[in-house]
């Protein structure tokens, strides 16, 4: 995933819902429980951590019970350290206090509850990189130190490995043609990192690599589904069994889930966009262009999703009279530059969502050279009356316009193919009228027709006419 592409939309909930979220999330809940616990009497050792003797106080604190509970207790102690909530005041004495950032989670703005909550996200991120403890104790050197290359783990890229599966799952979540809110098998997103995108049949020893990340990557989201970030259903116990082992219970091969699920929360898809921004990706969320212009809203859907792109428009237009918004929308929608037939194009599908007192706006552009093909097709699809025909060169003109807005959209597509046919079959004498447009996309798009169209004949036709239309413009 390159940094300079725009990624799809996020759709985020409202930033109020999404921090009740992040209090509710138990990872910060028990930070939060913990800085308010604390007192004078609390101490901590030289790493910060709450000495031993208190731990059991903390978990009881924390209703924690069970041989875990004094180590979930210390987790929760961190958290509330890395995130500001605690604050230590004497590292000699080991003294602590409530931290500013405490208040923010009763009485700051969402914003805040989201910044803390983003704060303890990274601190857990980071805990999901590293192996298991039981793996460093067996690798800890003679002088105390961590053996890393008998461990076999790569910091960056364990980190770099789990940054990969997450913007797999957030562009899953996102994408238009991804599964959105349903979970997502645990093999396909291991799967997306490991399988190399031009690979037919996996091999033995890619598949081998997809199972060891499947395991890893159970253990990870175990540990993320806490703060909030994923709901995960996990691998099957039984899959880990040794196979002298019977099942405690039959079981279905047949059935994915038992290799684990994992969906993206609302309140970690709005985590992953944040952290995706902080590195410098362009993703964008629905209603970031509704306080902007209509040249704004037109060249930042460009690149969406249909659906996505409707949403937007339709958060634009509700904050603007019908009449208004049609008028920003056909003066943004003019001019020759490259990304202008798209830029109609979105015009057009916004239009369509404006009511009949738009029909003044539109009136006032049927002379336009660049505007009135698609301004007569509106008022016709309204049902105004006394609609001029329209000149041929402004069918051709919209023709070439809209070809071009198509192939800027959806490149070589079906659809495109369809329409493609549809013309040279619909029109006789097409291409030998239509060369000469004077549009900037012309040849562009004569090419296109010749690359698009089954028919040998048809096609060879089209490049006769794009390199007119090349030549006619100097090209």
């Amino acid at each position: 995933m390159s940094d300079s592409s725009t990624l799809p939309p996020a759709r985020l909930r409202p930033e109020a819902e999404l921090a009740r979220d992040a209090l509710s999330a138990p990872v910060l809940a028990r930070a939060a429980r913990l800085a308010r616990w604390a007192g004078p009497d609390t101490r901590v050792d030289a790493g910060g951590g709450l000495v031993e003797k208190q731990l059991p106080a903390a978990a009881e604190q924390l209703g924690l019970g069970g041989d875990d509970a004094a180590a979930h207790a210390s987790e929760a102690w961190r958290i509330a350290v890395d995130t500001g909530l605690v604050e230590i005041t004497d590292e000699e004495a080991g003294t602590v206090t409530a931290g500013e950032d405490l208040a923010l989670l009763t009485g700051g703005s969402p914003q805040d509850v989201l910044g803390v909550w983003l704060t303890a996200l990274e601190a857990v991120l980071a805990d999901a990189s590293v192996p298991d403890l039981d793996d460093l104790v067996d690798a800890m050197a003679e002088g105390g130190e961590v053996d890393l290359s008998s461990l076999d783990w790569d910091p960056d890229a364990e980190s770099e490995f789990l940054d990969g599966v997450l913007g797999n799952l957030y562009l899953l979540t996102v994408g238009e043609d991804g599964p959105g809110d349903a979970p997502v098998p645990l093999p396909a997103l291991a799967a997306s990192v490991i399988v190399p995108s031009d690979m037919g049949e996996p091999s033995n020893e890619v598949l081998e690599q997809v199972s060891d990340a499947m395991m890893r990557l159970d253990d990870q989201f175990r540990l993320l589904e806490p703060v909030g970030l994923v709901e995960y259903q996990p691998v099957d116990e039984a899959l880990m069994a040794d196979a002298d082992e019977e099942p405690a219970a039959p079981v279905d091969d047949a059935d994915v889930t038992r290799y684990g699920m994992v969906r993206l929360t609302p309140l970690g898809l709005y985590g992953l966009r944040a952290r995706l921004l902080d590195a410098g990706f362009e993703a964008p969320a629905v209603g970031d262009l509704t306080d902007k212009g209509a040249d704004a809203l037109l060249d930042g859907t460009a690149p969406f999703p249909p659906a996505a792109a409707h949403a937007e428009t339709e958060l634009w237009l509700a904050g603007r009279s019908p009449l208004d918004a049609a008028r920003e929308l056909l003066a943004a929608a003019r001019g020759s530059d490259p990304g202008a037939p798209l830029r109609r194009l979105r015009c057009q599908q916004a239009l369509s969502l404006v009511g009949a007192e738009a029909e003044p706006a539109l009136r006032e552009v049927l002379d336009d050279a660049e505007l009135g093909g698609l301004a007569r097709v509106w008022l016709t699809e309204h049902g105004a009356r006394d609609v001029p025909a329209p000149p041929q060169e402004m069918v051709f003109w919209l023709t070439i316009d809209t070809v071009a807005a198509q192939l800027a959209a959806e490149g070589n597509s079906e659809e495109l193919r369809a329409l493609v046919e549809g013309l040279a079959r619909q029109h006789s004498g097409f291409f030998d009228t239509v060369w000469r447009v004077e549009h900037p996309a012309t040849p562009d798009v004569l090419e296109a027709m010749g690359r698009l169209h089954p028919d040998k004949k048809v096609a060879k036709e089209a490049r006769k006419a794009a390199f007119k239309a090349r030549s006619q413009q100097g090209g």
